[in-house]
């Protein structure tokens, strides 16, 4: 059977609930082997709060307990320069061979700027899209990009024909809105407010035994 590896970039800064959960529910979905999480470099490096292996320590706290086999990822960060996803999935892809099954995981957010992404239609001959939506959300023109929409919806199939065959193919899971902002948390904290539902208890745990996101 072909190996499925379920792939989760961001800046993770903090990692919270919502990230989990995505990873949690696609792995799942997908039945995948792996997943694989890829804390990126920005472009505005100056944005970022937590250091790149504060981001790795708290990436593998909280998906320490999820069913399937976690790994964080660290190319984009030992590149030390910004990356475009497609350079990253070409690595991937090089690195596991033409045959495993790649699901690149993204929220609605991502998907109506995936056509600004460098080379982005060549992404699909690369790896599968997974797409968390609110429920409601449409693959048309008043919420993507026409060009993605068109993409998208010709590419359309069921979480068994992704596992099935390496790259090509999209999924949007209408039940799985990712509601959860980095940059709300960070201002929570800044704040003292409290996060507990925002972000996993040993995450939370971590940021104050390293006095992150505080004034």
């Amino acid at each position: 059977m072909t190996r499925c590896i379920a792939l989760l970039g961001g800046s993770f800064d903090p990692v919270h609930n919502g990230h989990v959960a995505l990873g949690a529910h696609f792995a799942a979905l997908l039945q995948a082997d792996e997943l694989r999480v890829i804390p990126a470099l920005p472009w505005q490096k100056s944005s970022l709060v937590a250091t790149p292996d504060e981001r790795v320590a708290m990436l593998q706290l909280a998906f320490a307990g999820l069913p399937c086999k976690v790994t964080v990822d660290r190319q984009e960060l030992e590149r030390g320069k910004s990356t475009y996803t497609i350079e990253t999935l070409r690595a991937i892809r090089a690195e596991v061979g033409p045959d495993v099954s790649l699901a690149f995981l993204m929220g609605a957010d991502q998907l109506q700027r995936l056509n600004t992404w460098h080379d982005w239609q060549s992404l699909f001959g690369l790896a599968h899209f997974c797409v968390a939506a609110r429920p409601g959300f449409e693959l048309d023109a008043a919420h993507i990009p026409p060009a993605v929409a068109l993409e998208f919806q010709r590419r359309l199939a069921g979480p068994a024909e992704l596992h099935a065959q390496p790259s090509g193919l999209t999924y949007v899971a209408a039940d799985m809105a990712v509601d959860v902002s980095a940059t709300g948390i960070r201002a929570a904290l800044q704040r003292g407010l409290e996060a507990d539902s925002l972000v996993p208890g040993v995450v939370l745990d971590y940021i104050e035994q390293h006095n992150l996101y505080k004034n």
